[in-house]
């Protein structure tokens, strides 16, 4: 989380380290511009596939009405891979925009997306580039613990939702069982890199994306986070073991 540091200036986490927060934002769009033509690959072989299941599992959760109109936002959704399922789990009046600041990502979104009438902005979650009160809907799966000020994110994700409007993300979390933590932090600290050197020829982006599950709050922090941001009914719930959780708050 950004703080002072030594020498006066504002610092962030980046994984295990610590920069300067105007670096951060820098440094993670590299990241996924390398990978963005393996991500979604290497999604589903770091996962097994789970992360489908999780995605699914989000989706219900936010239960896009079919009767009616539905404006969404999914953000740091590039690949489409939220966003795409949600219009298909929509109604014909059902819009849905992904809002990523990673061209790279867009580009690949685009194509998978092709005729669906999804729509794809390049924006910073920090800063959006759309009225108050746009959405009924806004997600964001496996992306705000890479955002350089979460609070910022928090506060734009409640700007632009409508009243009655739901926030929902789709995060790592802390494993509940002790011994499954320990074979999961081996498998993600020894495995993962590995495998994102031999699909994507870089294995420090991945390294990095494994410890920045680790440097992310706690469920229960998080939740807290989302509350002070001025969502009602903050809850969250965790799954497979609490390898993820997603997030919930309304904006009443």
């Amino acid at each position: 989380m950004p703080e002072r540091g030594v020498g006066g200036g504002v610092e962030t986490d980046f994984g295990f380290a610590r920069i300067p927060l105007r670096e951060k934002q820098g440094r993670v769009d590299r990241i996924f511009r390398n990978v963005a033509s393996r991500y979604d690959l290497m999604n589903d072989l770091m996962s097994g596939g789970l992360h489908r299941l999780w995605k699914d599992r989000l989706v219900a959760m936010l239960n896009p009405p079919k009767a009616r109109a539905f404006d969404h936002v999914d953000v740091a959704g590039g690949t489409g891979d939220v966003a795409l399922r949600i219009a298909k789990a929509g109604g014909p009046e059902t819009r849905v925009t992904v809002a990523d600041i990673n061209a790279d990502m867009l580009e690949i979104g685009r194509a998978r997306a092709g005729r669906t009438g999804v729509s794809f902005v390049e924006a910073n979650a920090e800063a959006l580039p759309f009225p108050a009160c746009a959405f009924d809907g806004y997600t964001i799966a496996f992306g705000i613990r890479n955002v350089p000020r979460i609070d910022a994110a928090l506060a734009e994700a409640y700007r632009v939702l409508r009243r009655g409007g739901r926030f929902l993300c789709l995060e790592f979390s802390q494993v509940d069982n002790a011994r499954l933590d320990r074979l999961y932090s081996a498998y993600s600290f020894r495995a993962i890199p590995e495998i994102g050197r031999l699909v994507t020829g870089d294995a420090d982006a991945y390294r990095y994306l494994v410890e920045s599950i680790r440097r992310f709050p706690s469920a229960e922090d998080f939740r807290g986070m989302i509350e002070k941001s001025g969502f009602a009914r903050a809850s969250f719930v965790k799954l497979t073991g609490g390898v993820v959780a997603i997030h919930s708050g309304w904006k009443l």
